[in-house]
């Protein structure tokens, strides 16, 4: 078959298409920048990217129309804006018309648990959207699920940073509100095993594992697997403002999505009963064992897809790296660094370990001070780390750096700060013939940016310094 999938670089869309060319199908990625794209997919056979920004229905024109099943993984929990429930309509709709232009039998949505009577805005939306989509020339087939459990999963991440630093936590209540986790390989299985199922055509199902759990109890399980001791009061003042704070410093989420995830955390998630455990013969697992199994992956260095690779983990970078790819000349100031390379191969792989866990070569201390200031500031800081520690493709997230472009062979990697600045930054290494070159370039916005520049020259001087000299040792 021919299969459509939306969303192909977020974190469904990247673990769920290797399932799909594993059953010999071709898959048709709709993504809005190939340019990061194609460093993801480029060792897949039977893939085809096309460009199209379902915001933008003209662009869905690049979408071959002879395709057999659909895939609908859009969603902008973390959009910051005011109207996203509106952007969100619009892209269903656009989708809608064009699969109804095109050949597609059966379209998949992943949604949201939306029972409860007091539903969030971004449930509401997600429950609007499953409206937009149902048509009568192509069947639905629509998934909800509620917290999904996973290495790499905003819910795990967040659950991971809480429990790992704070050993007592003073916590807003919210924490007693109910849900009912999912594995995210069961939630692949569900995904995966719908395709053309015409018992599931035009149809919704709640999905949801075996067990109704409150975040508390998530936490202390969590931590049961870690083999932690832990210990929470949850308080009743907290208002949603502060308990979004609260989030923001403890764990490595934006202040945005730390607020939308407030807004939807007091909401219980409780799934209605169906026969599609039996129909699809998947047998959820246990929160606990969702976790051991997401630790394995975590060990083993594999995990696919992280929600901090999205492009709006930061709250800065929003759309294309392409758009960033070419560092400007004119009206910038230069940190230019170049040394005789001791050996190609050592200094290429220090350069692509850099950052998360092994730091930044120099002057860790203040690179700690920056990040600080940076979250103090609303900034990612460094929280976010790197999926993994020794490879690095274009769109991923690196501390508060964005990864713009990245080629082992060619010796380059290109890196767009997402921190807070007065200015934009990039920071680029380059290797050619026996030559290392590490330039840093700030274009600085008005006055403000030329006086932060003059303010942390002596800084960068020691340390990107020592950072050149420790790449090339």
């Amino acid at each position: 078959m021919r299969i459509l999938v939306t969303g192909a670089t977020g974190y469904i869309g990247k673990r769920l298409i290797p399932l799909l060319l594993n059953d010999g199908h071709t898959v048709v990625c709709a993504v809005r920048d190939k340019a990061r794209a194609k460093n993801y997919f480029k060792d897949s056979a039977n893939i085809e990217l096309v460009e199209a920004d379902f915001l933008n229905a003209d662009s869905l024109k690049n979408i071959p129309k002879n395709l057999d099943i659909a895939y609908y993984l859009i969603h902008s929990m973390s959009n910051s804006a005011k109207e996203f429930h509106v952007l969100e309509e619009k892209c269903a709709f656009n989708f809608k018309r064009f699969a109804e232009d095109s050949q597609i039998k059966q379209v998949i949505y992943l949604s949201g648990i939306t029972n409860d009577t007091k539903l969030s805005k971004h449930l509401l939306s997600r429950k609007n959207v499953e409206k937009t989509l149902a048509s009568q020339k192509y069947a639905l087939t629509t998934f909800k699920a509620g917290i999904i459990v996973g290495s790499g999963s905003s819910s795990f991440e967040i659950i991971r940073d809480i429990v790992e630093k704070l050993p007592f936590m003073i916590a807003p209540k919210w924490l007693n509100t109910k849900t009912q986790p999912l594995g995210i390989r069961d939630v692949l299985a569900f995904l995966h095993s719908a395709i053309g199922k015409k018992e599931l055509y035009n149809k919704s199902f709640d999905v949801f594992g075996p067990e109704v759990l409150t975040y508390k109890e998530m936490l202390y399980q969590f931590a049961a697997v870690r083999k932690l001791k832990r210990y929470i009061l949850t308080v009743p003042v907290m208002t949603p403002k502060l308990s979004s704070y609260w989030l923001y410093f403890v764990t490595s989420t934006s202040y945005k999505l730390a607020s939308s995830l407030v807004n939807s955390m007091g909401v219980e998630v409780i799934g209605q009963k169906s026969d599609i455990n039996k129909i699809l013969k998947v047998n959820p697992m246990t929160y606990k064992k969702a976790v051991e199994f997401a630790f394995k992956k975590i060990e083993q260095n594999s995990i696919i897809s992280s929600w901090k690779d999205s492009y709006i983990s930061s709250g800065k970078l929003k759309n294309y790296v392409h758009e960033f790819i070419n560092v400007p000349e004119f009206g910038c100031f230069k940190d230019f660094k170049k040394r005789t390379v001791k050996n190609k191969e050592n200094a290429l792989n220090r350069i692509w370990a850099i950052g998360g866990e092994t730091g930044w070569y120099y002057g860790t201390f203040l690179w700690k001070i920056r990040g600080f200031l940076d979250q103090f500031f609303g900034g990612a800081g460094l929280r976010r780390g790197r999926r993994h520690p020794t490879e690095l493709n274009a769109g991923d997230a690196l501390d508060f750096w964005r990864v713009i472009y990245a080629d082992k062979e060619k010796g380059k990697l290109l890196l767009y700060a997402e921190m807070i600045l007065p200015g934009e930054a990039w920071l680029e290494f380059k290797i050619e013939g026996n030559q290392l070159y590490q330039t840093a370039t700030f274009r600085p916005h008005g006055l403000a940016g030329r006086l932060y520049w003059y303010a942390v020259m002596p800084f960068h001087w020691f340390v990107f310094n020592g950072m050149i000299n420790n790449i090339n040792k």
